[in-house]
C-alpha cells in the first residue's frame, strides 16, 4: 500500500507544540540526540520506519502513527498521564480551553475525557471479529472525522492492531472474505438460558370405593 502523503497536512491542525515535537522526530531519524549524551534514544513520537516489504500490518504501523498516536497513545495505551508527558509542558493538559477543551482552537475539537486503549490486556473485547472490528473503524474513526477512512487503511488498522494485541499473524491480508473468522473477543460467549425443567403431571387420584349396598331391613338388594 504506497499513498505519497504528507502527514504534516493533519498535524497542522494539532496544538504547535506537538507539531513541532514531531518535527524534531524527523530530523533526528526517529530518535532524540542530548548535547551531553551522545548515544540516540528512541523518540516514541517518531514516524516508524517500514520493512522493504511491508506487510498490510506494517503499513497499519504507519497508518496508527498518523491517524490515531496523538489520542490513543505511541503503544495503544490510550490517552494516559504518562504518554501526555511526552507533549510539550503547554500541550499536556489535553481538555483546557485552546487545546482540546470546550473552547478549542480554530478547526479543532472537543477531545472525550477518557480514550480507551487499544492494545494491551482486555482491549477491543466489545468486537467479535476482525469483520466488525474493520467496520467500526470505518465509520467511526479518526474521532474528529469519522467516517473518512478508505477500506484499505481500515484494514491496515484492523491488521496492525490484531498483530499487536497477539491476535493475527498477518502472514496474509486480511479482507471482507476472510475476517469474520479472525475472532478479537477473548470473552466467551454467555450461555444460552436452559429450558425450564418439564414438571411431571401428578399421578392421578384413586377413584373413591363405592359403599357396599346397604343391607338395612326395609332395602332390598339390587341385583
Amino acid at each position: 500500500m504506497t499513498r505519497p502523503r504528507n502527514p504534516l497536512s493533519k498535524l497542522l491542525l494539532f496544538p504547535l507544540g506537538l507539531t513541532l515535537a514531531l518535527l524534531a522526530a524527523f530530523s533526528q531519524g526517529g530518535t532524540a540526540l542530548s548535547a551531553a549524551d551522545p548515544t540516540p534514544t528512541p523518540d516514541r513520537l517518531a514516524e516508524p520506519t517500514l520493512p522493504a516489504n511491508p506487510s498490510q500490518a506494517d503499513d497499519g504501523a504507519q497508518e496508527f502513527w498518523f491517524q490515531c498516536l496523538p489520542c490513543h497513545g505511541d503503544k495503544g495505551q490510550g490517552l494516559t498521564d504518562e504518554f501526555r508527558l511526552l507533549y510539550p509542558p503547554e500541550e499536556q493538559n489535553c481538555w483546557e480551553s485552546g487545546c482540546h477543551g470546550i473552547r478549542y482552537y480554530e478547526n479543532g475539537w472537543t477531545i472525550p475525557k477518557i480514550v480507551p486503549a487499544v492494545i494491551g490486556k482486555n482491549t477491543l473485547q466489545k468486537f467479535p471479529n476482525a469483520l466488525v472490528l474493520q467496520a467500526y473503524i470505518k465509520a467511526s474513526m479518526p474521532f474528529q472525522w469519522p467516517n473518512t477512512l478508505d477500506d484499505e487503511t481500515a484494514w491496515a488498522l484492523t491488521a496492525f492492531l490484531l498483530r499487536e494485541n497477539g491476535l493475527w499473524q498477518a502472514k496474509e491480508p486480511l479482507s471482507a472474505e476472510n475476517a469474520s473468522g479472525v475472532a478479537v473477543s477473548r470473552i466467551p460467549p454467555a450461555p444460552s438460558a436452559s429450558p425450564l425443567p418439564t414438571s411431571s403431571p401428578l399421578p392421578s387420584s384413586p377413584s373413591p370405593t363405592p359403599a357396599p349396598p346397604s343391607t338395612t331391613p326395609g332395602h332390598a338388594i339390587a341385583a
